[in-house]
């Protein structure tokens, strides 16, 4: 199979059953953007590969499900009004999340205000990786007959990148910056 088809050359796209649409139709954004969210949390995976802490295993065999996952929510929402969704998502996928982001907070020191989003490279991606997840659902909210639960899921996946971005920088020991507050504010 060939990566380059041709197809595209004139600014349309192919969805889910073959429909042609332009490549700026908020279908192609919102799966597109899903796609952008994907790559940074495999960047942020790539930098943990390199790091040595207790529990690695476990936090990157969330992150390939996750990344898995997110394939699926680009699925559906490349898949035309009207059309079966092949990989649907379940309701099971948010819960899933809740666990994880509890499960990871309750190691975390409460926060007391506002953070920057930086720290070790791996933390810092996630933290990109969640302003791009909310970026596609905010690109998602008016695609017909999209799922309430593929809307939930990324909502919650943002909650978890920003939990995971911090679990990464306390787990391996990288201060978090705080939001300078100015005393006069």
């Amino acid at each position: 199979m060939r990566v380059y088809t041709r197809s595209g050359d004139k600014g349309t796209t192919s969805l889910v059953y073959g429909a042609r649409v332009p490549k700026d139709d908020p279908r192609v954004e919102a799966y597109g953007t899903c796609d952008e969210a994907n790559s940074f949390i495999g960047l942020a995976v790539s930098f943990l590969r390199n790091e040595s802490f207790q529990g690695k295993e476990r936090i990157l065999k969330i992150f390939h499900e996750i990344q898995t996952i997110l394939f699926h929510v680009g699925a559906e929402i490349s898949t035309p009004a009207g059309k079966e969704v092949v990989w649907k998502l379940k309701e099971e996928y948010v819960k899933t999340l809740e666990t994880y982001i509890d499960e990871l907070d309750a190691n975390l020191p409460a926060l007391k205000n506002f953070i920057l989003p930086g720290g070790h490279p791996a933390g810092a991606a996630l933290h990109s990786a969640r302003t791009i997840v909310r970026r596609a659902e905010r690109c998602s909210i008016g695609i017909e007959n999209l799922s309430p639960v593929t809307l939930a899921y990324l909502n919650r996946l943002s909650d978890f990148l920003f939990v995971a971005a911090r679990y990464i920088n306390f787990i391996l020991q990288v201060e978090e910056q705080h939001l300078h507050q100015e005393e006069n504010a």
